[in-house]
């Protein structure tokens, strides 16, 4: 995962109104969790990708793949 990547997922999160511990209480990990997927310090599992881009409203393209 780039910082690219990093900055679409805290970027898409803030339009959304979102805090991290919102995020991550709608996805069901820790904002640890999000906080170390957005660092870059964490590579999430494809089921964790899915439901970030369906709580952010995005596809995976636009969150995760070039």
């Amino acid at each position: 995962m780039n910082n690219q990547k990093n900055l679409k997922i805290k970027a898409a999160r803030t339009l959304a109104g979102l805090t991290q511990a919102d995020l991550a209480k709608a996805v069901g990990v820790s904002r640890q969790t999000i906080i170390a997927v957005e660092s870059g310090k964490y590579n999430p599992t494809i089921n964790l990708c899915i439901d970030i881009c369906k709580a952010l409203d995005k596809t995976l393209d636009q969150l995760f793949w070039e």
